[in-house]
């Protein structure tokens, strides 16, 4: 039996792995609210380099509309600025010689419903590698049964991991349903 444990503990480790991994994804859909996350993906020409916004300056928000963009150097005001505007996240860097502020707009019902069906996209992608974890793990169950585990034992990991699988496809489905209230809240 400790052999199923161990393939369904892994089974259950990479399965928490791909809720963590689309937590992260979520977070990255905007849902009307100024959020620091927004612009994680943004890429500053950093005297000669591309680096991630956080290398160069502190994002932080004023209040749930707008972003406050602090350089640690004077002269990274102008590349931050364009960055901003060549990641086409539809933000405007207004920047004032000392800060950067960007006002975010309010969703359209059209940007929102875009918004929702790209969290779907990611919940589905979610689904699919915790049920390509499942097949997985059934066929590492068949091998040990192959290998002499009694078919008992194999029947019950078998349960076991669709039972997981279960949990966590559920898990997902959740995460999906919050995030959709999240941007269609006006």
């Amino acid at each position: 039996m400790s052999e199923i444990k161990s393939v369904l503990d892994q089974a259950k480790s990479l399965m928490e792995k791909a809720i963590s991994h689309l937590e992260l994804e979520l977070q990255k859909v905007r849902a009307g609210k100024a959020n620091p996350v927004m612009l994680e993906n943004v890429m500053v020409d950093y005297y000669g380099s591309k680096v991630p916004i956080s290398n160069t300056a502190s994002v932080n928000t004023q209040d749930s509309r707008t972003l406050l963009i602090q350089p640690w150097e004077k002269s990274m005001l102008t590349p931050i600025e364009k960055a901003i505007q060549m990641a086409n996240l539809g933000l405007n860097p207004q920047n004032d010689g000392v800060i950067i502020r960007i006002i975010v707009p309010p969703l359209t019902e059209e940007r929102r419903k875009d918004l929702t069906k790209s969290a779907k996209n990611l919940g589905e992608e979610a689904k699919v590698a915790i049920r390509t974890i499942r097949k997985d793990t059934m066929e590492k169950i068949k091998k040990l049964q192959k290998d002499g585990l009694p078919e008992d034992e194999a029947k019950d990991g078998e349960t076991k991991a669709q039972q997981l699988t279960d949990t966590h496809v559920s898990k997902v489905d959740k995460h999906i349903e919050q995030k959709e209230k999240e941007i269609m809240t006006v």
